[in-house]
């Protein structure tokens, strides 16, 4: 079984949740593709790392929402971030070798998220991005950064039980 992120649903809000995520560790992949920047995180849960140990994978899978035709991003950081288990901490999180890989800590924050099935194709993140930030307005929520994308399952997968969802901070 997977770890997933844990978070708190602070309230629903229509269709959105309003979660707050604790503290976590991320190992990033900054102005890759996701075909490259998934491999660079693999290999470093693989064992590409200066204690060369096995990492478990972790749910959700983070990275940039893309703009249709050009994969840079709606940010100048086009990123996949994969989280690092619970079980390690700012001290005993293994170092990776390649330097394309960095490690992150991410503060705790407020998020407002939108779930949605299906494949994480571009159409289908625009369409649930555009009603995440609709209900945000509706609400008068104010946010910080811009969305982005989590992905829960493996590429293989079929559409109906994947569990995809846009975010964005909010305060």
């Amino acid at each position: 079984m997977v770890e997933k992120v844990s978070y708190d649903v602070l309230k629903k809000l229509g269709d959105i949740e309003i979660r707050k995520y604790p503290e976590i560790i991320l190992a990033v992949v900054k102005e890759h593709d996701d075909d490259t920047g998934f491999g660079l995180l693999f290999n470093y849960i693989s064992g590409e790392n200066i204690t060369q140990k096995k990492i478990k994978m972790t749910a959700p899978v983070i990275s940039s929402e893309k703009i249709q035709m050009t994969a840079p991003v709606i940010s100048q950081n086009n990123y996949m971030a994969f989280i690092v288990p619970s079980s390690y901490n700012k001290e005993n999180v293994p170092k990776p070798t390649n330097p394309k890989v960095i490690i992150e800590i991410q503060p705790s924050k407020t998020v407002a998220v939108l779930r949605f099935s299906g494949y994480s194709s571009y159409k289908n993140i625009e369409r649930n991005k555009q009603k995440l930030l609709t209900e945000i307005k509706t609400h008068k929520l104010k946010t910080k950064g811009e969305p982005y994308l989590m992905r829960y399952n493996s590429p293989f997968a079929p559409g109906f039980i994947r569990r995809n969802e846009v975010a964005v901070e909010v305060f």
